[in-house]
């Protein structure tokens, strides 16, 4: 069964990346091998085939069956957030009725993306359509908004008509804008929301605002750094150690920022599991050249980023 509630969904999530096999689809073993490595190292939940996790390359067959797979492989249903948004209504439909189905913890949905500059009423009116057609009392729809990558921002008047709409349905948001003043507008806006930083370097000040944590992308490779910082934040709140940990974990988010990030975490994953595969991303995406690779990782390892 779903959470009753957004309070149910907070944390460090790990919005994990998709590893692939030789034809460029998902490894499922190898994918679902990577979400436990992150449970057992510092993660509270995982965010599976967001745009880390690549899933927007990805057919809806396979997107179903990595679904399926994860839970088949023992990832809980209860700490898990499914992207299910997609271009197509239909597709988001049908991803979203497999993933409730399922029992998952919510589906984190970034909007229709080709069409841009769209008005206010044509992006509620998807969202409400996805959520009328899905038909489930169940649902917890996580909204994603991410206006570098989707060109399509989610503004606080479609946020507060979809609340009063589709109560207990819209249970959450992740901003992946990099603004931490509307992060924060948003904790303030709507307090029955989980409102989530994209980004770890965020953390502690989403939390100390009153949010519900992060859904981030660095956590592929700094979850137990991320992981130590919200365990102290729940245990003792802020303070000059929670900033320290906050500056470390800052200190590695810069590490892999500024590069291709994807392709870099995964050079990083495949060394450390010692399968060179491991380093495919999907088209349009490219790998990190041979010799960005190899500094990449020199950068990594003067900087001390071990990985459990």
């Amino acid at each position: 069964m779903a959470p009753s509630d957004s309070q149910d969904i907070k944390g460090v999530f790990a919005a994990a990346l998709t590893l692939l096999d030789a034809d460029l689809a998902p490894d499922t073993t190898a994918s679902v091998a990577h979400c436990r490595w992150l449970l057992a190292n510092g993660c509270d939940g995982i965010a599976l085939l967001g745009t880390t996790g690549e899933g927007l390359s990805f057919s809806v067959a396979q997107r179903l069956r990595l679904l399926d797979a994860a839970l088949e492989g023992g990832i809980p249903k209860d700490r898990l957030l499914v992207g299910t948004g997609a271009a197509a209504l239909s597709d988001a439909v049908e991803l979203t009725v497999h993933a409730v189905s399922s029992g998952v913890a919510g589906c984190l949905v970034v909007p229709p993306f080709y069409f841009k500059n769209i008005c206010d009423q044509g992006l509620f009116a998807s969202y409400a359509a996805l959520v009328e057609r899905v038909g489930r009392a169940d649902l917890r729809l996580v909204l994603y908004h991410f206006p570098q990558m989707s060109a399509v921002p989610i503004p606080h008047q479609v946020i507060a008509r979809l609340v009063a709409e589709f109560p207990g349905i819209i249970t959450g948001l992740k901003d992946s804008s990099g603004d931490l003043d509307n992060m924060v507008a948003l904790i303030e806006a709507f307090p029955g929301l989980a409102i989530f930083s994209g980004t770890e370097r965020y953390l502690l000040a989403v939390l100390e605002a009153g949010g519900a944590g992060c859904i981030t992308a660095g956590a592929n490779v700094t979850s137990r750094e991320i992981g130590r910082l919200y365990a102290h934040w729940r245990e003792f709140g802020g303070g000059a150690e929670a900033g320290a940990l906050q500056q470390r974990v800052t200190a590695f988010r810069d590490l892999i920022e500024g590069i291709p990030m994807i392709a870099a975490m995964k050079v990083l994953i495949a060394r450390h599991r010692g399968q060179t595969g491991l380093v495919r991303v999907a088209p349009p995406l490219a790998g990190l050249p041979d010799a960005d690779a190899a500094a990449f990782l020199a950068r990594v390892d003067q900087a001390g980023l071990i990985l459990p």
